[in-house]
């Protein structure tokens, strides 16, 4: 038991540790002047597809994306939790599985108010 703790915080501390090297190794690259900076106006314009845009930049989009967006973010929480239960479903029993039932009709019960309240209607 204590051994997959183990391996849990190992993977942490490699997990920390990348993303601190990818965060820090350009800035100190860019102090040891191996990585070069040389800001122009250029350089810092906006790129969008190699021409200037025309009109306002700050275009609001519709809300509903983001309703999307969260309903997509929603389904892959639900996968994550569902599929280790798959792996182990021999396993488990009967009580893993009525808990699953259980929380599958929570989440339907929530999919049946968005549907109701018309949020997932695109117009």
């Amino acid at each position: 038991m204590i051994l997959n703790f183990g391996y849990v915080s190992l993977f942490l501390i490699v997990a920390i540790a990348l993303g601190l090297i990818v965060i820090i190794l350009p800035v100190l690259l860019r102090f040891v002047k191996v990585a070069p900076h040389h800001p122009t106006p250029v350089k810092n314009d906006t790129y969008e597809c190699g021409m200037v845009t025309i009109g306002k930049t700050w275009v609001q989009f519709n809300f509903r994306y983001y309703y999307y967006a969260l309903l997509f973010v929603a389904l892959d929480v639900i996968v994550v939790f569902l599929y280790p239960w798959a792996v182990e479903l021999r396993q488990l029993g009967a009580g893993a599985l009525i808990s699953v039932l259980v929380f599958l009709a929570i989440i339907a019960t929530g999919y049946l108010y968005i549907w109701k309240k018309g949020v997932l209607r695109w117009q």
